[in-house]
């Protein structure tokens, strides 16, 4: 089987506001395998004569960093797939220009992050149904303790019939 990729590298630099931005991905991968179903397979007894073909097919499948991914076979049109929103920050986080600046000289706070900002504020840190552990752990039944850590493991490997046999 033969395969092809094809990656991609972007990168910008703000060198004023100390900023830089880095991705590489594989963007596509072009692969060539055996077809299902297109196969020909001939013999010929009397010359001896054998004959064997397999049917070829393309196959493409095409990544962005936007979460989508195309699949299917060349020359038949290809399937586009949106990939479930992966564990990252929704916002770039750069380090400010002017660690020791002013409150005037600084930037504007991005708007998802006030209403984030926002959010956190209203609820003061404390969950809306929340229970205090006592109460949870008055719901749990109570803990037995094994006196002796061997009888466990014994009452498990053997039954009491043979415990019994053996005296």
């Amino acid at each position: 089987m033969a395969t092809s990729e094809l990656s991609c590298l972007l990168a910008e630099e703000n060198s004023e506001r100390r900023e830089a931005f880095w991705a590489e991905w594989k963007d596509l991968t072009l692969s060539t395998r055996p077809e299902e179903g297109c196969s020909l397979h001939e013999e010929d007894a009397q010359r001896h004569e054998t004959y064997h073909r397999q049917g070829q097919c393309q196959a493409l499948v095409q990544r962005s960093p936007w979460l989508v991914m195309r699949m299917g076979i060349l020359g038949r049109g290809l399937q586009e797939y949106q990939l479930p929103y992966q564990r990252v920050l929704p916002l770039p986080i750069f380090t400010p220009a002017k660690v020791g600046a002013t409150k005037e000289e600084r930037e504007e706070t991005p708007v998802q992050l006030q209403e984030l900002l926002a959010l956190e504020t209203a609820l003061g840190g404390q969950c809306v149904d929340r229970q205090d552990v006592a109460e949870i752990t008055k719901q749990l039944p109570p803990v037995v303790p094994v006196s002796k850590p061997g009888t466990l493991r014994r009452s498990l490997s053997r039954s009491m019939s043979q415990e019994a046999q053996r005296g």
